[in-house]
């Protein structure tokens, strides 16, 4: 099982908000996602991540290069994994967890559950407070092939975490897995932080998620 340390950011007293980014390049380190699980999905885009925390706020920054993208959905909770998508899962009580996706046009869907078929998907009004920064902006597009690089930026507030009482995130021991897809991009691929061994590509599937520690 991997394990990751999600390093405490020092902020300077005059911090601004527009240096968030700078902040967490600087002080911390990449991590990659390079598992592919199902050989019949051999296509591996290159995939990593950063991320840190501010005890009230989780920042997590993914690079991709990839040769297919699509961006069709842009409705908060729809569709994003159909289209080029990084996610984050993370649990507290290691039986229910979130699940964050974002399609590369910062599209956001967030819902709450034990398990695939049993999610609440969560107000918009509360998804929407996630700060999103995409470097492809935020306009919809239809497949495109070629090579792609871009970065995308998140601060999620603990105030999204509506079914946990998470006031303060230094020291919490929590469960999670951050992955890559797109399932209808020319180039279908499903590739994952931790390993999943199941026969077809879940993500949903909390036993396999690593260990994370909020420093």
């Amino acid at each position: 099982m991997s394990e990751l340390k999600i390093k405490q950011l020092v902020l300077p007293i005059n911090f601004e908000q527009s240096d968030a980014e700078k902040m967490l390049e600087s002080q911390t380190e990449k991590t990659n996602i390079v598992t592919i699980n199902w050989p019949e999905f051999s296509y591996k885009p290159e995939v990593a991540f950063r991320i840190g925390h501010t005890e009230n706020e989780i920042w997590l920054k993914f690079y991709v290069t990839e040769k297919c993208i699509r961006a069709v959905e842009t409705r908060t909770n729809g569709d994003v994994y159909k289209d080029s998508c990084v996610e984050f899962f993370i649990s507290f009580d290691h039986r229910n967890y979130y699940n964050f996706e974002f399609n590369c046009i910062g599209t956001r869907h967030l819902a709450y559950g034990p398990g695939r078929g049993n999610r609440a998907r969560i107000n918009p009004e509360i998804v929407e407070k996630i700060d999103v920064k995409s470097t492809l902006g935020d306009e919809p597009f239809d497949n495109k092939t070629g090579s792609f690089t871009w970065e995308m930026l998140l601060r999620i507030p603990v105030e999204v975490f509506i079914f946990d009482t998470i006031n303060n995130l230094k020291g919490l021991h929590a469960t999670g897995n951050f992955y890559k897809c797109g399932d209808m991009t020319a180039e279908p691929h499903f590739v994952t932080w931790n390993p999943v061994k199941t026969e077809k590509p879940d993500y949903h599937r909390p036993e396999f998620f690593g260990n994370l520690q909020f420093e």
